[in-house]
């Protein structure tokens, strides 16, 4: 059985493996690589999932017309307060 520190050790490389990718796509928009190569395409559809319905948010219900991106930014920020209550709850339940 997985003690209290093993699973908060997990869920801080999650949350770290995630924010990686999310900078990673930041940081591949910048340079505009080839769209197919794999290590782009791989990046897209694990971070797309996460930052289309933020950028979505963004863009219709706040109607954001800027040229900037926000969504890795508050996908970054809303990551770091899920992971926050995620350990707070393996603290109380373990």
């Amino acid at each position: 059985m997985l003690n209290q520190a093993e699973v908060l050790a997990a869920l801080d490389y999650l949350r770290s493996i995630i924010s990686f990718l999310i900078l990673a796509r930041i940081l591949m928009s910048w340079i505009n690589p080839n769209p197919d190569s794999p290590i782009v395409a791989f990046l897209h559809s694990i971070t797309e999932p996460i930052l289309g319905p933020i950028r979505s948010l963004i863009y219709n219900v706040f109607k954001y017309q800027g040229m900037l991106d926000f969504s890795p930014i508050v996908a970054i920020l809303l990551l770091n307060v899920v992971f926050s209550f995620l350990r707070n709850f393996v603290r109380m339940v373990l």
